[in-house]
C-alpha cells in the first residue's frame, strides 16, 4: 500500500511567514551591526572635535560642520595622497587584469612541460602570508633600483596568484569547441585568447577588477617597504599618519574619519557598478 501524502495543514502555512519574518529580522540585525560603524564614521566626520570626543557614537551631530573636510583638503597633503593612490591603483588593476588573464589562459589551454608544477607553485604562493615577503620585496626592489619610485609601487602589484587561479578555472569552464573555428581560420593562441575567449570571460574579469582595485587601493604594507618620499605617500600611509597626530595634537576623530569615509567612496562605487556582472555566467558559449 502506498502512503497518501497529507496536505499541508493550516498550522504549517501559518509558520512559514513567521519563520521568514524571524529570518529577515536576524538578517536585518546583522546588517545593522555591519553598517553601524560606517554610519558612526560618516556622522563623526561632520562633528566638531569636542563633540566627537564627548559623544563618539551619536549618529546625528548636534553641531553640523565641514571643518574636518576643510582641514583635510586645505591643511594636509590629502589631495596628493589621493592622486598617488589613484595612479597606482588604476595601473595595477589594468596590469593585473591583463597578466592574470593571460597566465590563466596559458595554464588552462596551452600544453607545455611543467604546467602542473607551475600551477602548484601558484597555489602554494596563495598560502604564504604577505608579511613574510616584505623584507625580500624590499631587498629586490632596492637591488633593481625600483625603490622609492612609482615603478616600485606598481610592478609588484601587477600579478597575483589568486587572479591567475580564478582566470584559469574560468577558462577551463569554456568549451574547447568554441576556439576550434578560430584555429580553422588561422588564428594563433594569442589571437584566439584576445578575440574569442577573453570577451566571454567578462564575469571573471569583473571579479579580478574589483579584487585588484580594492586590494591596491587599501594596500599599506607594500607601500611602507617600497617608498619613503613624502611625494609618493598614498592614502593608506597618509591616513595612518593622521592617526598618529600629524596635523596637531589631540584625538582629531572628525579628520581621521573624514579621510576614511572618502577612502571608501571609490571602492563602493566600483562594487555597486559591477556587482551584477559578478554573478552572471558566460552567455552565448555554445549556440545551437
Amino acid at each position: 500500500m502506498t502512503a497518501i501524502a497529507k496536505p499541508a495543514g493550516p498550522q504549517r502555512r501559518r509558520t512559514r511567514p513567521l519563520a521568514q519574518a524571524c529570518l529577515y529580522a536576524v538578517l536585518g540585525a546583522l546588517a545593522l551591526v555591519y553598517i553601524f560603524p560606517f554610519l558612526v564614521q560618516v556622522a563623526t566626520s561632520f562633528k566638531p572635535d569636542a563633540e566627537a570626543a564627548a559623544n563618539t557614537v551619536a549618529l546625528i551631530p548636534q553641531t553640523f560642520t565641514f571643518a574636518a573636510y576643510d582641514r583635510l583638503f586645505a591643511h594636509s597633503d590629502f589631495p596628493l595622497w589621493f592622486a598617488n593612490s589613484a595612479v597606482v591603483t588604476v595601473a595595477a588593476t589594468l596590469g593585473r587584469v591583463f597578466f592574470a588573464s593571460l597566465a590563466g589562459y596559458a595554464l588552462a589551454r596551452l600544453r607545455f612541460r611543467g604546467r602542473s608544477l607551475v600551477f602548484a607553485l601558484i597555489v602554494a604562493v596563495m598560502a604564504v602570508p604577505s608579511v613574510v615577503l616584505l623584507i625580500p620585496k624590499f631587498l629586490v626592489l632596492n637591488q633593481l633600483g625600483l625603490y622609492d619610485s612609482y615603478a616600485g609601487m606598481i610592478v609588484p602589484l601587477l600579478v597575483d596568484a589568486a587572479g591567475v587561479f580564478i582566470m584559469k578555472n574560468f577558462f577551463e569552464s569554456i568549451p574547447v569547441s568554441i576556439e576550434e573555428q578560430a584555429r580553422i581560420d588561422g588564428a594563433g593562441p594569442f589571437r584566439t585568447y584576445w578575440s574569442v575567449v577573453l570577451p566571454m570571460a567578462r564575469p571573471a574579469l569583473v571579479t579580478i577588477v574589483i579584487l585588484s582595485f580594492q586590494g591596491s587601493w587599501n594596500e599599506l604594507s607594500h607601500f611602507i617597504v617600497a617608498t619613503q618620499s613624502p611625494e609618493l605617500t598614498t592614502l593608506t600611509k597618509g591616513v595612518a599618519s593622521l592617526s598618529s597626530g600629524q596635523l596637531s595634537q589631540g584625538t582629531q576623530y572628525p579628520v581621521k574619519l573624514a579621510a576614511a569615509a572618502i577612502m571608501t567612496i571609490p571602492v563602493a562605487i566600483l562594487f555597486f557598478v559591477f556587482q551584477k556582472h559578478i554573478v552572471n555566467k558566460s552567455e552565448g558559449a555554445v549556440k545551437g
